[in-house]
Order: C-alpha cells, then sequence, then structure tokens
C-alpha cells in the first residue's frame, strides 16, 4: 500500500520534527482521578536565572503541549520553587502553587534524588495538582522534561501518573554521526538525537573548521549542540606523518590535534582510529611503514600490513603526543583509541598494545567485528558492522577484560542507534529480538569490565526510530525491562488494534535477520546500495553517483564486478549455502510485510498508528528487495562460473538459459522496489552517496540488466538458437 509519494530528502522533514503531531487520542483519558491532567491552565514553572538547557527544556515542554498535544500552556520564572518533596508546596513567600509543572535542579533545591543521582539523572514526584522534576544537573532536568513527554506520549493524552520516579543514564558518551547528511546538524535534528537519549555527536575533523565534507563551524556547532546537553567529539582526519621520537614532532602536533582545541577547546574529546592514522611512519618490524595506498618501491604487493590496520608497538608514542598536544588547550579532554582496524589480529598482539597504552585515555573496541559464527552449515566472519552476530565477540571481550584489568575508561562501539552495515540503503534494522540480545550483552560487559561508554553508529548516521527509544530504556536505570518496553512503544507507535499485529510481524523480522549473512561482498556490494546494484556479465559497469557524493572508496565501496567472491572458497558450495540462508531471510520479511498489511483496515480511524504500520510494512518489503537481489547477484555468478567452465553444447545453453531467467526475475524485483523508494524518500539513499537507490537509480538499474539481455547475451547464440562458448568470438 502506498498512500503518498515523497520528493527526494522530504525525510529531512522527519529528522526535524521534534515533536509528532496526531498523537493525543481522547479515548485514552482514563484514571483521571489518579493523575495529574495538564491543560491550558498549567503552567511551566522555572528559576528565575534559567541556564540555556533549562529553557530550552521548558521550551521544548511547551512546544510538546502544543503540537503533540494539543494545549498551549505559559512559562512562568519563580524564585522560589518550594520543596520538591512536597509538589506545589508553600515556603512562605509564594502561595501555594497549583497546576503546575516545575523545573529545578538539586542547587535549587536539595532532594534524596534515589536512582537519579548522578550526571543526566533527575527525580520526578507528582501528584493530582503538580509535576516537580528535579534534575542532578541542567542536563537532568531536561532529560525530565523528555520522560514526561515519553509518559504522555504513551498513554496519547495529556495525562501524568501520580508518584515518585527516578531515573539516569547508564552510558556516557553515547555518540552518534549525523543521519541528516554529512556533518550536517540543524538545531532541530540536534532536539531529536537528544531526545533519544544519546549525549554526544561526533564531528569529523581534517583542519580548524574543516570537516572532510566542507567548511564547518566548530564552534558554532558545540554552542547549538550544548543548549541540548549534547558534546561534540572530534573524530580525526587528521595527520599523523612524523614519528613522536623523531625531531620536531611535538611541533608538528601542536600545529595539527593542538591547533583544533586551540580554536575549539569547547570539544569534549577526540577519537582516534587505525584508518585514519594510516599516515603514521611505524617503526614496528611487523608493518609496511607506509600508508595502505602507498606504492612499494620495489613493485611487489605488501605482505606486511599497513600501520593502519596492525597493533603497532609504538602507537602508545603517537598516542601519548596526540594527548599532550590536545591537553595543552583542554586538559580534560577525552581521547578515544579505537581497535576496530586490526580487531582481526592475533590476541596476544592487540593485548600487548593495550598493556602499554596509557591508562588516562579511552579504549574503544568494537562489539562484535571480527567474530566467526556458524550459518547454513558454513563458518562466517564478522567483516564489519552486523547483527548476524549480536556480540560480544572474542575481540571485544579479550580487550574489554585487558582494559578492566588495567584501569581503562572502557567504550564500545555497538550500533545501537539503530543501523549497521548489513543493509546500507535503510534508515533503521526493525529487529528489536535481535536488537536486544545485543543491549544485554551490552549491560552484562557494564557490570563485569565497566563499558561506561558507547559510540553507536558509523557514518551512516542516526535516524529516529522505535529501536532508538528501546535502546534509550534498555540503557537508562530505572525503565522497565526489554520486554515491557517494546509492548509499550508497540502500543504507542501502532495503537491498540495494531500493537498485537506489529509485534507479530516484528518477530518475523527478527527471524529474517537471523539467517543474515555478513561477507565484504555483500557488504560492500548488494546489501550496500540494494537492487540499484549491478548484474555484470562481461562489460565493465560504473554506477552512477550524485556530483555532491562523498563515497570514500568510489566505485569499489560497492564493487560492481565483486571481485573478493573469488576468495570466498570453496566458492560453490559458500553461495549456495548463502542462497538458501537469504531465502529464509526474504521470506520472513514479507511475511512481516503481510502481517501488518492486514493489520491495516483495524488502524483506519487512527491516521497516526497506520501511518507508523505503512511504514514499517514498506520497510519489510523494501528489506526482502534488497536480500532478493543479494540472493540473485550469487545465483549469477554460479551460472556465469558454469557458463565460463562449460564443456558441452548442453551446460552451455543451461547456463545461459538461467541467466536469461535471473535477469528476468532481478527486474521484476527491481520494478517492484520503485514504488516503495517513491512513498519513503529515505529508502535509497546513503549519507555519502546521497542517493544511490532512488528511482531513477532503480530505472538505470533495470536498463542495465535490459542491455545484458539484449545485447551481450546474443553474442552467445547464433540466428538458430545454436550456442557458442564466448571464446570462439574473441
Amino acid at each position: 500500500m502506498f498512500h503518498k509519494v515523497e520528493q527526494s530528502y522530504d525525510f529531512r522533514k522527519r529528522l526535524t520534527q521534534i515533536h509528532r503531531e496526531g498523537l493525543r487520542v481522547e479515548s485514552a483519558r482514563v484514571y483521571k482521578d489518579e493523575r495529574f491532567e495538564v491543560s491550558e491552565n498549567t503552567r511551566i514553572v522555572l528559576p528565575s536565572d534559567p541556564s540555556a538547557v533549562i529553557l530550552r527544556a521548558a521550551k521544548d515542554l511547551q512546544e510538546y503541549l502544543s503540537v503533540s498535544m494539543g494545549i498551549d500552556v505559559q512559562l512562568e520564572r519563580s524564585v522560589n520553587l518550594g520543596p520538591p518533596g512536597n509538589p506545589g508546596g508553600s515556603n512562605g513567600s509564594e502561595p501555594e502553587r497549583q497546576n503546575c509543572i516545575i523545573l529545578t535542579t538539586r542547587t535549587h533545591q536539595p532532594v534524596d534524588l534515589l536512582n537519579g543521582n548522578c550526571p543526566r539523572g533527575y527525580r520526578i514526584d507528582c501528584s493530582t495538582c503538580n509535576a516537580v522534576i528535579t534534575g542532578y544537573d541542567d542536563e537532568g532536568v531536561l532529560q525530565g522534561v523528555f520522560y514526561l513527554e515519553e509518559c504522555m506520549s504513551m498513554f496519547r493524552s495529556p495525562f501524568l501518573e501520580s508518584g515518585t520516579t527516578s531515573r539516569a543514564p547508564l552510558f556516557s558518551p553515547r555518540m552518534v554521526h549525523s543521519g541528516y547528511g554529512q556533518q550536517q546538524y540543524p538545531d532541530a535534528y540536534l532536539g531529536v538525537i537528544a531526545h533519544a537519549g544519546f549525549d554526544s555527536i561526533l564531528v569529523t575533523v581534517k583542519d580548524v573548521d574543516i570537516t572532510h565534507a566542507g567548511p564547518l563551524d566548530f564552534n558554532d556547532i558545540c554552542q547549538r549542540a550544548a543548549q541540548w546537553g549534547l558534546s561534540v567529539y572530534a573524530y580525526s582526519h587528521l595527520g599523523s606523518s612524523i614519528h613522536p621520537s623523531d625531531p620536531g614532532a611535538e611541533e608538528y602536533y601542536d600545529q595539527t590535534y593542538g591547533s583544533i582545541f586551540k580554536a575549539c577547546p569547547a570539544f569534549k574529546g577526540i577519537v582516534l582510529v587505525g584508518e585514519t592514522l594510516d599516515s603514521f611512519p611505524s617503526k614496528d618490524e611487523r608493518t609496511t611503514g607506509r600508508p595502505l595506498f602507498a606504492p612499494n618501491p620495489d613493485g611487489f604487493q605488501d605482505s606486511k600490513p599497513a600501520p593502519g590496520w596492525w597493533p603497532c608497538r609504538d602507537y602508545p608514542e603517537l598516542v601519548g603526543i596526540i594527548k599532550a598536544s590536545v591537553q595543552k588547550f583542554r586538559p580534560d579532554a577525552d581521547i578515544v583509541f579505537w581497535t576496530y582496524n586490526w580487531g582481526y589480529a592475533p590476541e596476544k598482539e592487540r593485548i600487548e598494545l593495550i598493556d602499554s597504552l596509557p591508562t588516562d585515555i579511552s579504549l574503544l573496541a568494537t562489539f562484535e567485528m571480527s567474530e566467526k559464527v556458524q550459518r547454513g552449515g558454513m563458518e562466517e566472519f564478522c567483516t564489519d558492522y552486523t547483527l548476524m552476530c549480536e556480540g560480544p565477540g572474542s575481540y571485544f571481550l579479550s580487550e574489554a577484560k585487558a582494559a578492566a584489568r588495567r584501569g581503562i575508561r572502557l567504550y564500545s562501539m555497538t550500533n545501537t542507534a539503530g543501523l549497521t552495515w548489513d543493509i546500507g540503503v535503510i534508515p533503521y534494522e526493525p529487529v528489536p529480538g535481535q536488537w536486544m540480545k545485543r543491549y544485554k550483552g551490552i549491560l552484562e560487559a557494564r557490570e563485569r569490565y565497566g563499558l561506561c561508554g558507547l559510540m553507536e553508529n558509523h557514518d551512516y548516521g542516526f535516524y529516529p526510530s522505535f529501536i532508538a527509544d528501546l535502546a534509550k530504556a534498555a540503557f537508562t536505570k530505572g525503565a522497565p525491562g526489554m520486554e515491557e518496553s517494546l509492548r509499550m512503544i508497540a502500543a504507542r507507535e501502532f495503537g491498540t488494534a495494531g500493537a498485537e499485529a506489529a509485534l507479530e510481524a516484528l518477530a518475523s523480522y527478527n527471524e529474517g535477520i537471523a539467517n543474515y549473512v555478513c561477507t565484504d561482498a555483500d557488504q560492500y556490494g548488494p546489501f550496500r546500495i540494494g537492487p540499484t546494484y549491478p548484474l555484470v556479465l562481461f562489460r565493465k559497469v560504473t554506477v552512477p553517483t550524485s556530483p555532491d557524493a562523498l563515497a570514500g572508496f568510489g566505485q569499489a565501496a560497492y564493487m560492481p564486478d565483486m571481485p573478493w567472491l573469488v576468495a570466498a572458497q570453496p566458492f560453490p558450495i559458500r553461495l549456495k549455502a548463502h542462497v538458501r540462508l537469504l531465502e529464509s531471510m526474504e521470506a520472513s520479511f514479507a511475511k512481516g510485510a503481510d502481517i501488518l498489511e492486514k493489520s491495516l483496515p483495524f488502524l483506519a480511524d487512527d491516521s497516526f498508528a497506520h501511518d507508523n504500520a505503512v511504514s514499517l510494512m514498506n520497510l519489510g518489503r523494501y528489506i526482502a528487495c534488497c536480500t532478493r537481489t543479494t540472493i540473485h547477484v550469487k545465483l549469477w555468478w554460479l551460472q556465469k562460473t558454469r557458463l565460463m567452465a562449460a564443456e558441452t553444447q548442453e551446460e552451455y545453453a543451461a547456463a545461459i538459459k538461467a541467466l536469461q531467467e535471473i535477469a528476468a526475475d532481478e527486474i521484476a524485483n527491481t520494478e517492484a522496489a520503485i514504488p516503495l523508494v517513491r512513498a519513503d524518500s529515505r529508502l535509497g539513499w546513503v549519507t555519502y552517496y546521497e542517493y544511490i537507490g532512488d528511482e531513477a537509480h532503480l530505472r538505470w538499474k533495470i536498463r542495465q540488466v535490459r542491455g545484458v539481455m539484449e545485447d551481450e547475451l546474443p553474442i552467445f547464440l547464433n540466428k538458430r538458437g545454436n550456442c557458442y562458448p564466448y571464446t570462439f568470438l574473441i
């Protein structure tokens, strides 16, 4: 069902819609006597000298009530707020308050914050007369406001339960990249990020006020983010081309890393990762000592890894000199050292590096990468961010144990903002069951190894979804359990009439992702760009891209000829196993979408729930299309190999016929994706490709496959229909 057609980038309207319209349902007005009802007579009371964050909190609540609940209320500033433990009570200098939402902090009014007694924590005391939010700090007040909004959204009515609630985040930082566009953070999108529970954003840094996507005023983004209680981390794309032991090293690192924090001391910290430190001239003899793409002087292919892809013995020197340069201008800067690029390396070498690192930095280890898992009778390797393995992986665990032993602050790259590299052209992965398995592993790592900070996506960025809401609940002290949170979220998103069907559909989606196979060839190929991925016979193909695209690897990032597949031996056996798994995955997503479609008639009177169900249904169908494309690519390669190895005319003819059938089926699959991307402008878009799977690209793909059928395959047939091996014609 496609009830709308979106223009390109319409999805950005959703990314800047902090509060959703159409939430209020009059039939939800229940238990009126036991709750505080927010009405037009309610006032939001804040201190007379509110900080920018508290003022933002008050205005945000005022806007929420207007947009989502249809209630317009006034703000009021007051010197004396009354004791938080006695909402609405008088302190002698002011009359007793009634019908107020009061915003205060422990500084204004000391009170036992219970679970909220830590940074960004809060306590809420609610009676039938008033609601009082007491924050541990200003950011805690803001989070308390968000909680009240969540409560009303869950009820879909302006009622708050009487009683005391206290909550606090379990992790900090919770970092995300922009899903609006490369390094783009409009004010409203910052608000959406803050509401989702994140406390930090990431900005790539190449020089002062320069990102890899172009100019950006670093101080401006830090100031705007701070109003939403968000910190900003610099994600380093800076040079490291002088060894710390070489002459002039201190001056060099002061001019590169130090200059960034001199110009913008508001940066909370900096993230260092091997691939962006690749220019480091390591003296570790186990590496080339040269950047990855630097030519070997002998002209031979290097047998050793480049420094950015190995746990070099001299990385502690590099980290130390960068830390010293940065902390000249921000003494408390968080230096985050990420081991992503050598998670595959032997444990011994990785732990030796950790044992020699400074202890006053943060170690970031990816949660599931480099893990070996069994799929379809084959051993598969988690090459990049994936839900194929919920984690934790052995690489993460080994480094977590080492960090705990040494007292190094431990972070993890978890992708829990809702997306991995499993499918590049979708906004989030709607598989709460698999995500909850990951949340449980993350919480266990917190208890066992002191995991305290999370990086929750990479440059595909954050898109708001119920998955992000579920993660926020899982990572909040005092929140309900995950299963209960999921049921509450389902009731909010899909209404009481659609919640059970939605949960049933999501269970089917969960079964689907359990059959996903994570390989380089797939994640960098058909699963990266979806149904746009071409079927290449012999002619070279270049997928058209936007001139504004910032794809670091260009065409290689989605490998139109899948060259790495040849390394996946035994070749035919592995591909056939993948096909069986992916056919089950496709069927599960199609089944879930069918369940949602059947529920739509019951949601006709609730446009909010109906639209959410349609969106989730279309997402499931699109994932099924992406999966079918990947299946066809694997079958295509099998038949292409069969064609090239044919020894008889019968084998040759059978391979050509199979290729023709696969091409026809893939054209139909690509055509089925067109109405889906027309209905949702986020489908087919990737932050650094821009649009790579929109209608224009899908129609290009159809022309490309038809060209193969009409121009290339006929070369193998004469006018009488007899087959001739390709080698006879060249």
